[in-house]
């Protein structure tokens, strides 16, 4: 009894070396969430060379929960993302993923974290750069979604006027309020106390992005055409988002700040 065979579907997230020959393998499924298991095999072991990052593919398992010990007994990989492994930001991109989902322990929903890691890892891999780093947007916003912090993006917080309406690209840009979690429009900013760094200045185009990703398809969502301004915008606002959600540093954004 406490011994058993299991299988699960999983994205290799970390692989670490484990003594001279074996490696610690951290992973997430959406029935088990994140879990970490033992490799065992030299350097010229088959299975070694199958459950590397960012592989995904079913896992068999060899459960010892005597020992609360796990052992991958086998890997059949089938889709290797060889694209997240060649260029520099999509590596950084996935680990950024990876460490999001370790440090909140999925949002406390396996499955939907599962599915849009998997999704992410697979959109990433198969288009450029260009739109990895569009969808690295997407996916930070739908975490922060799943994780229920999502502020509010279409009215004002102070006087409750529509921010993405007909009329909203002929006024300033309105304002996002980290201590307030919501944004003011440029008249209601003159009246608040944070100081003016506090504050991030969004465009119209980036809050309609982030509108369309609530309301639209993935598939209407990708056609969208974002300006660099709106780009740039929405990256300091969903980096600066995600790392208050997870309430500390993500050292992935820190050691890849000049790629991420």
């Amino acid at each position: 009894m406490g011994e058993r065979n299991r299988y699960t579907e999983a994205i290799i997230l970390t692989v670490r070396e484990q003594g001279e020959n074996n490696r610690s393998v951290c992973a997430v499924s959406a029935d088990m969430g994140i879990f970490h298991a033992t490799l065992f095999g030299g350097p010229k072991s088959r299975l070694r060379s199958l459950v590397q990052p960012f592989n995904s593919g079913t896992m068999f398992i060899y459960d010892d929960e005597s020992r609360h010990q796990k052992k991958v007994s086998d890997f059949d990989a089938r889709n290797f993302h060889a694209s997240l492994k060649e260029n520099l930001y999509k590596t950084w991109a996935a680990n950024l993923a990876s460490e999001i989902l370790m440090k909140t322990r999925c949002a406390g929903d396996d499955r939907s974290a599962y599915i849009l890691l998997k999704a992410f890892l697979d959109g990433i891999d198969a288009g450029t750069e260009e739109q990895a780093r569009i969808g690295t947007i997407r996916f930070l916003w739908r975490y922060i979604t799943l994780l229920g912090v999502q502020p509010e993006i279409c009215e004002c917080i102070g006087c409750g006027r529509p921010l993405t309406d007909s009329q909203a690209k002929a006024r300033a840009k309105p304002f996002f309020s980290p201590a307030q979690n919501g944004f003011f429009c440029s008249e209601c900013r003159s009246f608040e106390r944070e100081s003016q760094d506090a504050f991030f200045e969004m465009s119209i185009g980036g809050l309609e992005y982030l509108e369309a990703i609530n309301t639209m398809t993935p598939g209407q969502v990708r056609r969208i055409q974002l300006d660099p301004e709106s780009m740039n915008d929405l990256k300091r606002f969903t980096f600066h988002l995600i790392e208050q959600a997870v309430g500390q540093t993500l050292l992935s954004l820190k050691s890849g700040a000049g790629i991420l």
